[in-house]
């Protein structure tokens, strides 16, 4: 074993729920490198590359967590927050 396997920055899979991984990968945005991210992710074969499988991540959780919530008006003019369940599209 080389010692940059055995001293090298451990293996994780990238996840949007995260906000660590979230924070790393706008450091990435920032610098275009990844020397001052502590961890290396994981590429899943069918994403292609890691860039695009990070920024389909972010938007499917982006997206899901703007429009998994709608407002109402009520009669009184004050607002609502019912909470929907995407998979069943039923109120909870």
């Amino acid at each position: 074993m080389s010692r940059l396997q055995l001293h090298g920055r451990p293996w994780v899979v990238f996840n949007s729920k995260n906000k660590e991984h979230r924070r790393w990968f706008a450091d990435f945005n920032k610098t275009g490198a990844w020397g001052s991210c502590p961890v290396r992710f994981v590429v899943n074969d069918d994403h292609g590359d890691l860039i695009t499988q990070i920024q389909r991540e972010l938007i499917a959780h982006y997206v899901y967590k703007e429009f998994s919530r709608v407002r109402v008006r009520s009669k009184h003019t004050t607002r609502k927050v019912i909470k929907i369940d995407t998979k069943s599209k039923k109120t909870v």
